[in-house]
């Protein structure tokens, strides 16, 4: 199945064009618009995203007047919204809305039940209704807990989730699994691992030490720092995505991963060996509550059944991604004052 890696190739199934796009402004969906709109011309997206902090339009402000594009405003759980923008002839759904920091979900578990449990039920009863021709659930390999040394996550793993944001992106997955069964609903699921690429949120872990090291601010590391994830580029991720929306299966989960194993600890330091900076920056802190050990993912299952290979190498990720930041440095510096939210939110309600 080689030849998939050409660029655009016939759908799988009887799949057409318009996209409703949930949580686009955020990381991962605003390059998956990116993504999309690059690589099928004649696709249109809708973008449905409610700008919580985590939400920022101008990661899309290029792409704002492209007729194909459309973003609007409000939240997954608007069952009157959502129903509206299904009922207007939405082929797919890629749903990426979600509050997704495992920090903020242990102090307050609330937003993510509602955004990530009933906003997913509510998605699935409007597809369900217009009768919409697939249904994409964006999760995470979260969702299936934490290794030890050896092995790796599979599609048979059991869930096992060990925080309130992954226990809720669980519960999301077997929403999507149940009305697959009892519905027939047409549901796919990807988890993917940890994510790494231009327009990630500050407070997340590589663009919080690239911007830190830029300041000579200290780098905080939890624990020990020997946590290991297995981090994929985005642009590999919505690559994946992408194929498993034309040649996934029906009612089947596919891990995605990139093969690439890094401690907390040699991340850090890679990034500021990149940066020319000193590990002297470096703050071991204390450890996060439930922290999972390990993870890494067996990608045999999306490879053999939709030809997906991640192309990006970490080492050229990873530089090209530090240098993104230092080149978009207003970018940033607006999100972490916080300016980026209230001229957004000043807009939108002024509408």
């Amino acid at each position: 199945m080689a030849h998939l890696e050409k660029g655009r190739y016939p759908m799988k199934e009887d799949i057409k064009s318009r996209l409703l796009v949930t949580g686009g402004a955020g990381f991962i969906g605003s390059n998956f618009i990116h993504y999309i709109l690059g690589e099928h011309p004649e696709w249109t997206i809708t973008n449905l995203d409610s700008l919580t902090y985590a939400g920022n339009l101008e990661n899309l402000k290029d792409i704002e007047n492209d007729p194909r594009y459309k973003f609007v405003k409000g939240d997954i759980t608007n069952r009157e919204l959502v129903n509206q923008l299904v009922g207007q002839g939405i082929d797919v759904i890629v749903n990426f809305a979600a509050e997704s920091h495992v920090d903020r979900s242990i102090m307050d578990a609330s937003p993510f039940i509602r955004t990530n449990i009933e906003g997913t039920q509510v998605l699935l009863e409007a597809a369900r209704e217009y009768s919409i021709k697939l249904f994409l659930q964006v999760s995470t390999d979260e969702v299936y807990g934490s290794l030890g040394s050896t092995g790796k996550f599979s599609e048979e793993t059991s869930l096992a989730p060990n925080s309130p944001y992954s226990a809720c992106k669980a519960s999301a997955d077997l929403l999507c699994r149940a009305y697959y069964h009892t519905h027939g609903l047409p549901i796919k699921i990807t988890r993917c691992s940890n994510n790494y690429g231009p327009y990630q949120f500050p407070e997340k872990l590589i663009p919080l030490l690239v911007t830190n090291a830029l300041e000579n601010k200290e780098i905080p590391v939890y624990g020990d720092g020997m946590n290991v994830r297995d981090w994929i580029h985005t642009e590999d991720h919505c690559r994946a995505l992408d194929f498993v929306i034309q040649h996934g299966k029906v009612g089947e989960a596919y891990n995605v991963g990139s093969d690439n194993e890094q401690t907390n600890l040699d991340l850090v330091k890679a990034i500021l060996d990149i940066m020319g900076k000193s590990h002297d920056l470096i703050k071991f802190v204390t450890d996060r509550a439930g922290h999972d050990l390990r993870y890494a993912i067996d990608n045999t299952k999306i490879e053999s059944e939709t030809g997906w290979k991640p192309r990006i190498s970490f080492e050229e990720g990873l530089k090209n991604t530090v240098n993104w930041y230092v080149q978009n440095e207003s970018w940033w510096r607006r999100i972490k004052s916080g300016e980026y939210a209230d001229y957004y939110q000043q807009m939108y309600s002024q509408r």
